[in-house]
């Protein structure tokens, strides 16, 4: 059954019981502000191969007021998933102030590498021409995505115009956008690596399919390629047990912004998995992203 709607579960979050508790600051919030949000859902920011590659966006409030926004891109390992499962992701990011963008991808059973980068360049682009109608704050803009998402996250960020994934884009006129943070949670960092692993990770082959020269395509799309003095700052959680992504994909990714001298924090989840952190653990890693955010100036 398909997901829920953002804006349905925050009509739910508003109906729901809730036992005749005294009203606190959280309820508070949780019960006005769906009345505040501005929700868009489903708005097709590019076309292709028959496809319309969608994203939503929520703002607390008037979209005549400029505030940071936080983009989110879903995981799924390249092949499933979609936005709606990460419509609660934007909660903690909406309650601080700021807008929600949640995108969605062409996943490899619709087309192979590197489409789902190319898709993400654009919606990034989109963001930044249509900043004045929704109030993004280009200056204050956030890219957090887990697992395939961290990976596109960070490609999003990283990669220019030079890299040639934005040629599928609108020509907006506008220069390579660019993002004040990156937020990414357990996502491959050096696909070389997963390529040539012992066995392949699933996950690489399934986005590669048959695609032609397939080791200088993994070195294109490996964000590590992409790090340089001066790029953008990065915050990885990644636990130590992680058998999906090797947690040696984040120690490669901190060991190259180390060398070159980029702001980075790498927030390791001692014994922890592939996600299902523990909630204790789920808040820790909430005030770590926000205190970075602060640090980045986007708060």
């Amino acid at each position: 059954m398909k997901t829920k709607s953002v804006a349905t579960l925050f009509f739910l979050m508003i109906c729901c019981p809730l036992g005749g508790q005294e009203s606190d600051p959280v309820i508070r919030w949780a019960t006005l502000a769906p009345w505040e949000f501005k929700v868009t859902n489903n708005i097709v920011y590019k076309k292709a191969n028959g496809y319309d590659c969608k994203l939503d966006v929520i703002t607390p409030g008037e979209r005549s007021i400029v505030r940071p926004t936080l983009i989110c891109i879903h995981g799924g390992g390249f092949v499933a998933g979609d936005k709606e499962e990460a419509s609660l992701v934007g909660l903690p990011y909406l309650a601080k102030g700021m807008n929600f963008v949640n995108v969605e991808y062409r996943r490899a059973p619709i087309s192979l590498a590197p489409a789902a980068v190319e898709d993400c360049r654009c919606a990034l682009r989109w963001i930044y021409e249509h900043a004045s109608e929704y109030g993004f704050d280009v200056n204050r803009l956030v890219l957090r995505g887990a697992s395939a998402g961290g990976h596109l996250v960070l490609m999003t960020g990283l990669v220019t115009r030079e890299a040639g994934f934005d040629n599928e884009c609108i020509d907006d006129g506008i220069p390579d956008p660019k993002v004040a943070a990156i937020i990414n949670l357990f996502g491959p960092t050096d696909l070389s690596a997963l390529l040539n692993a012992q066995p392949p990770k699933w996950y690489v082959l399934r986005w590669f399919g048959s695609v032609p020269n397939q080791a200088e395509l993994a070195r294109q799309l490996s964000p590590v390629t992409y790090v340089h003095k001066g790029i953008t700052p990065i915050i990885t959680i990644h636990g130590d047990s992680d058998q999906s992504v090797p947690y040696d994909q984040a120690i490669r990714l901190e060991e190259a912004l180390r060398r070159a001298g980029v702001p980075h924090q790498l927030y390791t989840v001692r014994g922890g998995a592939h996600g299902g952190f523990s909630q204790e653990e789920l808040l820790k890693i909430q005030d770590a992203i926000f205190t970075f955010l602060k640090q980045s100036g986007v708060l």
